[in-house]
């Protein structure tokens, strides 16, 4: 793709990335095939190429209005483009600088902009989170589905492991996970502790929510934090820093480069990035065996795997958790559309309530055609979204692991 940004954002990094990624595109449109809002709008603008066009005009000077920035918004940023373009446009590194240009050049609605600035101010914090929680567990009874639908059932009564091993993994904080459904990182840590692994929990939120809502500062300086928190671990011998959630494995792994311009941070971000695993990488290279003792609860069952977009968009981990679980005797379900986001992404089911439900009305429809006894997933969005109207239980796959869930 020609084009002709202007000097003054060329002497950038950013502006120099946008370039290279833009002159990547061969207007194929390919991406559009795999796009799941240009599916629901048939709008071109509301496809990757047709907000590649967007994003160049952007960042050629031209003018910005609330529509370019509807078209930007509308994005799940699944990256489902990312996986079928046969050029390699790194389409989800263009679209977060152009949404950070336009921010800074379109206002807001006053609505969107207090919905905005909860979410950057609350979410990312467990401790002010956890207030609204249980305001909401006390009046779960008159309070309408839509709201509760996603609260836990109980409290996590678990036990977390005690032992310490030789080889130790850093488990980060997290937000909504850790307050929502403690339980997937006990289940991780016990499933671990079995396997002769320790893990360690430390730090907070990895800082994707405020990244994606362009608050930028504020996701380096969370960023930089963790680096801050994890460092000395990293140094004594921690082998990697674990995620549970695959939308926050995609966040850090892309620390390197948030944090590349940065000359105090961007060599330890590299290596935080470098660490980084997701659960399944993990535990794929694990002794099978003994998972096979810890799941046999469930062996021989058939169920549905919801792929988060994070796992096999962002990180490339498609097929994966599937191929551990048919190790372990239990069998997945083959799912129409498997490619497709559920609508969660992050807060955009807040901001798109409308394009967020068809798409999980969809997804719902499609992992229930074979009738599974349950759905898992991989991701805490997710499964909290698929939660509000799946007639069966949603939980995250490590859980069917537990063998200490009854």
């Amino acid at each position: 793709m020609q084009t002709k940004l202007s000097n003054t954002l060329l002497k950038t990094s950013a502006g120099q990335e946008a370039e290279r990624i833009l002159r990547s595109c061969v207007h194929c449109g390919f991406c559009t095939a795999t796009c799941p809002t240009y599916q629901l709008l048939g709008d071109e603008r509301d496809g990757p190429r047709g907000r590649i066009y967007l994003l160049k005009q952007v960042f050629e000077g031209k003018a910005v209005t609330r529509l370019t920035q509807l078209h930007l918004d509308r994005c799940l940023t699944c990256r489902a483009c990312e996986t079928t373009c046969p050029s390699g446009v790194e389409y989800g590194k263009l679209l977060q600088t152009g949404r950070n240009m336009v921010e800074q050049q379109v206002s807001r609605s006053l609505l969107q902009k207090i919905m905005r600035w909860g979410f950057i101010r609350f979410l990312p914090y467990p401790q002010r989170i956890l207030p609204f929680i249980k305001f909401a567990m006390l009046f779960k009874v008159i309070l309408p589905e839509s709201l509760t639908a996603s609260l836990p059932d109980k409290a996590d009564n678990l036990k977390w492991p005690e032992h310490s091993h030789a080889r130790k993994v850093i488990l980060p904080g997290g937000c909504m996970q850790s307050v929502l459904s403690p339980e997937i990182d006990n289940s991780t840590a016990y499933v671990l502790d079995q396997l002769g692994i320790s893990v360690i929990r430390s730090g907070g939120c990895c800082g994707a929510i405020q990244h994606h809502l362009s608050a930028e500062e504020k996701a380096r300086a969370q960023a930089k934090a963790n680096i801050d928190t994890w460092w000395p671990m990293i140094n004594t011998g921690a082998e990697a820093i674990l995620s549970t959630a695959s939308g926050c494995g995609v966040m850090l792994k892309e620390y390197e480069h948030l944090l590349k311009d940065d000359p105090l941070y961007r060599k330890k971000a590299k290596q935080v990035s470098l660490l980084t695993k997701d659960l399944i990488e993990l535990l794929c290279d694990e002794d099978a065996s003994k998972l096979q003792t810890l799941a046999k609860r469930h062996s021989g069952q058939t169920i549905s795997f919801h792929s988060p977009c994070t796992l096999q968009h962002g990180q490339q981990l498609n097929g994966h958790v599937e191929k551990l679980l048919h190790k372990m005797n239990i069998h997945t379900n083959t799912i129409n559309d498997s490619h497709l986001c559920c609508g969660s992404a992050g807060t955009y089911s807040l901001t798109q309530p409308v394009l967020s439900r068809k798409l999980r009305d969809n997804k719902i429809e499609n992992l229930m055609a074979a009738q599974p006894r349950m759905i898992t997933t991989a991701n805490i969005g997710c499964l909290l979204h698929l939660t509000k109207t799946s007639p069966v239980p949603v939980m995250h796959w490590i859980q069917l692991l537990d063998n200490r869930i009854s």
